[in-house]
């Protein structure tokens, strides 16, 4: 996926269920890097079945 169109996934996707205390709006201007950035930290925690409690990845 080029990373506009994930950036434009993200975008809408934020815009339609903001995060706590964000608005549609302030989504809406953020730069692609920032939004990218905060989609990262709050899928964060999304991958916590593949590392154990060292943050290795467990084969």
């Amino acid at each position: 996926m080029e990373d506009k169109q994930l950036v434009a996934e993200l975008k809408k996707k934020y815009i339609e269920n903001p995060p706590e205390g964000m608005t549609p709006e302030l989504v809406k201007n953020m730069s692609d890097s920032d939004l990218l950035d905060m989609s990262y930290f709050l899928s964060e925690g999304d991958y916590d079945d593949e590392y154990d409690d060292e943050g290795f990845f467990i084969f």
